[in-house]
């Protein structure tokens, strides 16, 4: 998230500056068609980004946790959000206006350089989802969606998102996830708990997103 690639003094700077909101599970944080102001920090907790359906359901793309922000982009290109945001748990956010931002980068414009290539980087991410998305089966779906969530780590990443979610998040039945990831755990690189996914493999599961 762009909000890490800061260097770690302007990140004190900004958190400090910011206030703290705390919300409960279920409850709106940020709905579409806002102004962006700024952007969102997640401090503690879990938040779902996504839509809600004409129907009323909400439809998540993504799940953040402690240290992951979000809105910067509409915030940069000065656009209302085409996302909303819920409280996927009790959580505590802080919203960082966009003045505090551009003061705290004038500061030290050199991080320019960082922020761009974090924006690549999601932005690289986002096209690996897409792509898998199109053309891959469902097993290769959950693979690739699985290495995404599990980022950069070579251990072992445990994720707190349930079969039904991780659905949600690729428009696929919860009975469909559930017969990828007993594939998965079969082949050893992930293993189910209750209410979650460990990634054991991420490699393996990178590559079986290609098959």
């Amino acid at each position: 998230m762009l909000f890490s690639a800061l260097p770690d003094h302007l990140r004190e700077e900004l958190r400090s500056g910011s206030p703290l909101s705390r919300f409960e599970e279920g409850q709106l944080i940020q709905q579409r068609g806002e102004e962006a102001a700024g952007f969102w920090l997640t401090e503690s907790g879990s938040v779902t980004v996504g839509q809600f359906l004409r129907s009323g359901e909400f439809r998540g793309v993504a799940v953040l946790g402690p240290g992951d922000s979000w809105g910067e982009l509409a915030m940069f290109a000065r656009r209302p959000r085409v996302v909303d945001a819920i409280a996927r748990t009790r959580c505590e956010v802080r919203h960082i206006l966009a003045s505090r931002f551009e003061a705290a980068l004038q500061k030290d414009p050199w991080c320019m350089r960082s922020l761009l290539g974090a924006l690549s980087g999601q932005f690289q991410e986002v096209l690996d989802v897409f792509a898998g998305i199109r053309r891959g089966t469902a097993t290769a779906r959950v693979a690739g969606l699985l290495a995404t969530l599990a980022g950069e780590t070579t251990e072992t990443a445990k994720l707190e998102i349930s079969q039904q979610e991780l659905g949600e998040l690729l428009g696929l039945t919860r009975a469909t996830v559930n017969a990828a990831l007993k594939h998965h755990e079969a082949r050893g690189s992930v293993r189910r708990f209750y209410g979650g996914v460990e990634v054991i493999d991420r490699e393996a599961l990178q590559q079986a997103s290609l098959e």
